[in-house]
């Protein structure tokens, strides 16, 4: 993941338009991304910032949701184009409320420069991860299952049913599927596949290999995927061209969004392979790019197929421009920096304030052949924080999980250690309309909390819980009196010196960390946490070990970020949900298992309308931020963007991107690529 003071990347438009992440410089479909955050050393800003899935020195942020990390325009109108709702109507695309903004004839998404010339490189690090993939290295090809660190761009190389439309909130249009059929009851969906689709083989892809590549991943993929694709009961070719999806009652809203996004696999490449083993053998693939040279650990390139068959579908026309897109694999941060500035990657998101602020100086950056730009986010930011590991019985008392961010002075650590970049996170839905408001619930939202009272804390109904300002000294005593009483009347007492929990051991937390660089924002944390009486540590391991423990969740407190989407659907079960709180791989790392939240979920997925989706979101805002689950750290408004001046891209990126747009729409500019090859 990619945290503020530290994130990463932007969804593409081959994810799938649900869930992600992720912990995001979300770029994959639009599954469960997590991206880099911000502010540690800069990390994980997910998010779906995922979906925009955190970041402090690398943002980790996950993307949640249909439809990418935007932030809900209520009084923004789409203009009315065939229905993908309206039972029966057989429509080339569909959304989560049925409103599609481009028509059945339309040439190309308004976003893209459709004149962009094919040809370049584009290098860049991982700045978005999605299932088993990781920022620093890479040993499988294998991305949608648990076994393995699968490589960063595997989801270029496969082609879904629909992709999604990046100005709008979560329409989705037609790739390998040329168009939809709904059911009356919107349980059944019939997809008519386009006769042109090929794998990279020259065979044709066919309703075969979606049926086979939906039911493999429904009960071998990623314990994540699984969980999305609960409510999907089958898939069936009825023919080469027709797949029927069925999905159960009570459904989620976006699950079909999810399915249509998901990759599609050749059902002959995996007659003879197990699907869900751990492989550097390069699978048969149906995308925009196949894979190229790589080396573990160390690098990976993806050739643009020149050849491919959906080049001039309007879903593709202006994209997919660049002829190589290679990732580069660093474990440390400050060598990474070093190496955009040696020209050995072209492009960086920055999501560490100090590098920012300090170190874009050098001769590249100061005679112009590197730009350096500063592109506004209106997405919703999403969660980066401390996630607080509930399961262990010391958390279990939300006094004492409340003494804990009562003890983190965001102020002091901003302005001491970030140069002010950021401001406060206090809701997993920030920067957005999803949030709760400031005072007590609407009566709307009360219809829904209502049923719970008496079972949830009394503050659901009134204002929501928001982290407490410091005076910014790094040692607010009036709050530390507070965490004090807190832990006192939890039950934690002081003796000898030392806080001491109910079961008579020294009270102590250990901060598991996968980067360096994150370090200096959990010193003055930890020091106040001394101060309380409680003995923290941080444990700083590799990206393996840090995956690994993770998934097991061996730890005490960790960071994560991650980013809603538009349209928040069942991908929040991935986050916050009884059902995952005990599952291996999920990404509910605080452990949530309450059942007022896991209703609210419910309201959010069965949402009929954006007005009913906004009153689930706000009031499950208000329970989630009355459990004190983690400690809130940051997020910043703006990507903040690097690159060696030999690109061009769209002057006004699309909003619901999840990121910048790039690679995706980006384009090579050869005059300006030999510019700088000359002022070598």
């Amino acid at each position: 993941m990619d945290l503020h003071e530290g994130a990463h990347g932007a969804l593409g438009s081959l994810r799938p338009a649900v869930g992600i992440a992720q912990i995001r410089p979300v770029r994959l479909p639009v599954h469960l991304v997590v991206r880099r955050g911000q502010g540690g050393s800069d990390r994980k800003e997910v998010v779906k910032d995922i979906p925009r899935m955190t970041q402090m020195s690398r943002r980790h942020v996950l993307a949640l949701g249909v439809g990418g990390t935007l932030g809900v325009s209520l009084g923004a109108p789409l203009m009315r184009g065939a229905r993908a709702s309206e039972a029966g109507t057989e429509a080339h695309g569909m959304s989560a409320f049925g409103d599609l903004k481009y028509p059945a004839d339309f040439h190309h998404f308004d976003y893209v420069n459709v004149g962009a010339p094919k040809g370049g490189a584009f290098s860049l690090i991982p700045s978005v991860r999605a299932y088993n993939q990781s920022y620093q290295t890479f040993n499988s090809l294998n991305a949608f299952i648990l076994k393995g660190d699968g490589a960063q761009g595997m989801d270029m190389t496969f082609a879904p049913l629909m992709v999604r439309a990046n100005d709008e909130p979560d329409a989705m249009y037609g790739l390998a599927a040329k168009s939809v059929e709904i059911s009356p009851d919107r349980l059944v969906y019939r997809f008519t596949m386009r006769p042109e689709a090929k794998f990279h083989d020259g065979t044709r892809l066919t309703a075969h290999d979606a049926a086979f590549s939906l039911t493999a991943l429904k009960t071998k993929g990623h314990p994540l995927i699984i969980v999305q694709m609960r409510d999907m009961v089958s898939a069936e070719a009825i023919d080469d061209a027709t797949l029927v999806v069925t999905f159960a009652k009570g459904r989620a809203r976006d699950v079909p969004l999810y399915v249509a996004g998901l990759p599609i696999f050749s059902k002959a490449y995996y007659a003879s392979r197990p699907f869900d083993e751990s492989s550097l053998e390069i699978p048969l693939g149906s995308g925009p790019y196949k894979v190229g040279r790589f080396e573990v650990n160390r690098y990976i390139e993806f050739e643009r197929v020149k050849d491919w068959w959906a080049a001039d579908l309007p879903v593709c026309r202006g994209s997919y421009n660049f002829d190589v897109v290679r990732y580069e694999f660093y474990r440390d941060r400050d060598v990474a920096f070093e190496g955009f500035t040696g020209k050995n990657y072209l492009y960086r998101e920055e999501f560490t304030s100090r590098i920012w602020a300090t170190r874009y100086d050098f001769p590249a950056v100061k005679d112009g052949r590197v730009k350096l730009e500063v592109v506004p986010d209106d997405t919703p930011s999403g969660a980066q924080g401390w996630f607080i590991n509930t399961r262990r019985d010391k958390f279990k008392d939300p006094r004492v999980r409340e003494a804990l961010i009562n003890a983190f002075d965001f102020e002091w650590t901003n302005k001491t250690i970030m140069y002010g970049a950021y401001a406060r996170t206090v809701s997993p839905f920030q920067n957005s309309d999803l949030m709760a408001g400031n005072g007590p619930p609407s009566l709307e939202e009360l219809k829904l909390l209502e049923p719970f009272r008496g079972q949830v804390p009394d503050e659901v109904f009134a204002a929501p819980f928001t982290p407490p300002a410091s005076d910014g000294s790094g040692q607010d005593r009036s709050l530390l009196r507070k965490a004090q009483q807190l832990l006192n009347e939890a039950g934690v007492p002081i003796k000898d010196g030392k806080r001491v929990l109910p079961n008579g051991e020294v009270f102590r937390i250990e901060f598991l960390l996968d980067e360096p660089s994150f370090q200096p924002h959990h010193a003055p944390y930890i020091k106040n946490l001394a101060t309380l009486g409680i003995e923290a540590s941080v444990r700083l391991v590799d990206a393996v070990q840090h995956k690994a423990r993770q998934e097991d969740f061996d730890f005490d407190m960790t960071i994560q970020r991650f980013s809603m989407s538009a349209t928040p659907g069942d991908a929040m079960r991935a986050f916050f949900s009884s059902q995952v709180a005990n599952t291996k791989g999920s990404y509910n790392l605080a452990g949530v298992a309450n059942p007022a939240i896991d209703a609210m979920i419910e309201k959010i997925m069965a949402a009929d309308s954006r007005e009913e989706l906004t009153v689930a979101c706000r009031a499950f805002d208000r329970l989630f931020r009355a459990g004190r689950y983690w400690v809130p750290q940051w997020y910043n408004k703006t990507h903040r963007l690097a690159y060696w001046d030999q690109f061009g891209h769209p002057q006004k990126l699309p909003r619901y991107a999840n990121g910048v747009g790039a690679p995706d729409i980006w384009w090579h500019e050869p005059a300006k690529a030999a510019k700088l090859e000359q002022s070598k």
